[in-house]
């Protein structure tokens, strides 16, 4: 049984995939597609089906002419997902949840699509236990998925994105970054250089409670997820606008980083809407 939270949404992919498995998306590999190649003696490729009468009149050889067409096929789809402590934060909703329900609607969007899809899951190494090799079988991902529920793991960073790379396919795929991105930028652009064959899809898990919604007046408690500490902080119109500023340069920051790498971020906060992420491919990878 499919869970309710997993809505698929459509995505295209703006390159031609290399894979040799039929698909919904422009490939290389010639074959039984749509997207016309051009024209071959019959001798070359043996395919009657293809006969093209028209090009075999005007062949000054005379010689029999075929349609080639390039076969639509799969692409591999990775959500990479950071299951480091600061995305234990809960405002709305714990972000690891949110992350759960755009995992699950992106194996399944996956499945729709005749794609094959992976789990990777990170915080100081990546979690085995957490990853899944790329594979059709959706019903097993969004089992594994749904197991986030009761992850509840503190105090351990995210370095182990660095070791994903590993665990990426050979040819180039769609890789979806779940994340709250609260890691040092060297660490983000190092792992951006090493996924550089694939379109990665940054997706930014923020809750407005972390920036936003302070207390007014008075003393809060902040606690750092990726640490354990602590500390409490009298908050003042000062404080809070302190906050805000140091986000709004936190995500200038991110967004030079990203457009640097071609990779528009899509920021999320509260419920995850599919049409979200249809809308974003519709606006940065139509075809």
């Amino acid at each position: 049984m499919i869970a309710a939270y997993a809505k698929p949404f459509t995505y295209q992919i703006p390159w031609k995939t290399s894979s040799v498995h039929a698909g919904d998306h422009r490939g290389t590999q010639r074959g039984l597609g749509f997207e016309y190649r051009g024209n071959v003696p019959l001798v070359d490729y043996p395919d009657a089906r293809r006969m093209d009468l028209r090009q075999t009149l005007r062949d000054p050889y005379e010689q029999i002419q075929v349609k080639l067409f390039n076969q639509d096929n799969i692409t591999p789809i990775f959500a990479l997902c950071d299951l480091s402590s600061s995305m234990q934060f809960k405002g709305r909703q714990r972000k690891l949840d949110q992350a759960k329900e755009i995992a699950a609607s992106i194996a399944l969007s996956a499945f729709h699509a005749g794609d094959v899809f992976s789990l990777i899951g990170y915080n100081q190494h990546v979690v085995e236990e957490f990853t899944l090799p790329l594979s059709l079988h959706v019903h097993q991902a969004l089992e594994l998925i749904g197991e986030l529920h009761d992850y509840r793991k503190m105090r351990v960073g995210s370095e182990g994105v660095m070791e994903v790379h590993q665990f990426l396919s050979q040819h180039k795929g769609l890789v979806f970054w779940i994340s709250d991105f609260h890691m040092p930028m060297e660490l983000i652009e190092q792992t951006l250089n090493s996924m550089s064959l694939h379109q990665v899809v940054p997706v930014v898990l923020w809750d407005e409670q972390e920036y936003s919604h302070l207390p007014r007046f008075g003393f809060g408690n902040m606690i750092d997820p990726e640490t354990g500490q602590n500390r409490t902080i009298f908050f003042r119109d000062a404080i809070r606008s302190q906050f805000k500023a140091a986000f709004a340069q936190r995500k200038q920051a991110l967004d030079d980083l990203f457009s640097r790498f071609d990779c528009q971020a899509l920021y999320l906060s509260g419920k995850f809407d599919p049409e979200a992420m249809t809308h974003y491919f519709e606006q940065y990878m139509s075809l």
